[in-house]
């Protein structure tokens, strides 16, 4: 974890030293060359670096261990840093979709020096180096903020880029396109920066995890000796490096408690250690051949299967002392009256199993 902050720290900095000797760099060329121009771009890099700093605070903020007001820790701050670097990127996306549109209206032509044209190809190609290298340890480290730093960057050259291709049309052909390129490159800004944005926004509310993640942890604890089946898996991010969740297994009504509790141990054990998830594990018991109620377990369970908007069905429990049955059910999401489905499902258990109360549980599969 700590070596993880350490590089997305390393690599902001990286992206401050450069925006700043950038600067530097136009700065000392726009005042030599009586440029206020350059003078300018040079204040506009050093505002540049202001994704980097905020990634570097926000990083530092989400290792503060857990306190008695967040025990969960800081890591979601993580998010709360991409956020405002997305926000950084769309305001610059509309800042300039605002001033190629007055362009297109009111075209002037630049005045364009061979210095000029220097600095804006040195920036070009300094903002494309960080940009992606920025972006690349970003994706590398799961860092939605680091991620949308380098993308700044990389916009930044392409901002930059178009202006030199508008000066070469100027220059060779009278025609300036600054408006028209400014406002197809700040529409794809203003995408990108909202693509951005919901990644963190997603994960602030509750994003679902991948299908493939989900399939491989159940893979995982199914191969652990006594379980017969995993349901109700839940996960929550609290951050990039702390996932707690909670799942069901089925096993053997004959296993022991002291058993259970070993099973439940492991499992839980090895998901920490293979993917540092926090896990409490419930146990659902399935009525073994030895049961009298094992008949009747597999009864309901046909009944059940019988619908094809029940796409899974567990939990099954009896209780002697009060003659009830109660199970789990999860509808399919196509199902917009799960009260009226449950009372249906009810009704027919009670048919088959006159005597006994009923109780449907509608549940729902958080990671489907």
């Amino acid at each position: 974890m700590k070596d993880r902050s350490s590089q997305i720290i390393r690599t902001s900095w990286i992206g401050i030293a450069t925006n700043v000797l950038l600067a530097a760099f136009k700065a000392a060329v726009g005042a030599l060359a009586g440029s206020v121009a350059i003078v300018m771009d040079a204040v506009n890099n050093l505002s540049d670096a202001l994704s980097s700093v905020i990634t570097i605070v926000g990083t530092k903020l989400s290792l503060r261990p857990a306190d008695r007001e967040h025990p969960f820790g800081y890591g979601r701050v993580e998010y709360f840093s991409a956020i405002l670097i997305a926000v950084i990127v769309l305001s610059a996306g509309i800042t300039s979709l605002i001033e190629s549109v007055r362009k297109l209206f009111n075209p002037s032509a630049p005045d364009y020096t061979t210095t000029t044209l220097a600095v804006i190809i040195a920036g070009i190609v300094v903002k494309l180096l960080l940009g992606t290298y920025v972006k690349k340890k970003g994706q590398e480290l799961k860092s939605d903020a680091l991620t949308a730093s380098g993308a700044d960057a990389l916009f930044d050259a392409v901002i930059t880029l178009s202006t030199l291709v508008s000066a070469l049309v100027m220059i060779l052909w009278g025609f300036s396109l600054d408006g028209i390129l400014g406002v197809l490159i700040s529409l794809v800004i203003i995408k990108a920066g909202a693509e951005m944005l919901a990644s963190p926004v997603n994960e602030l509310l509750g994003a679902k995890i991948s299908p493939e993640f989900v399939s491989q942890i159940k893979q995982e604890v199914s191969e652990f000796d006594g379980v017969h089946g995993v349901f109700d898996l839940i996960l929550h991010n609290y951050g990039p490096n702390l996932v707690i969740g909670s799942l069901h297994v089925n096993v053997d009504d004959t296993m022991s408690a002291t058993n259970i509790h070993r099973l439940t141990r492991r499992i839980s054990e090895t998901l920490h250690q293979r993917h540092g998830i926090v896990l409490t594990i419930g146990v659902y018991a399935i009525p073994t051949g030895s049961n009298p109620h094992a008949s009747m377990q597999r009864q309901v369970a046909q009944t059940l299967k019988a619908h094809h908007e029940i796409v899974q069905i567990h939990g099954f429990c009896y209780y002697e002392d009060e003659h009830r049955v109660s199970i789990d059910v999860v509808p399919d999401i196509s199902v917009k009256d799960e009260s009226a489905l449950a009372r249906q499902l009810q009704e027919e258990l009670q048919a088959l199993l006159p005597g006994e109360q009923i109780t449907i549980v509608v549940d729902h599969n958080y990671t489907a």
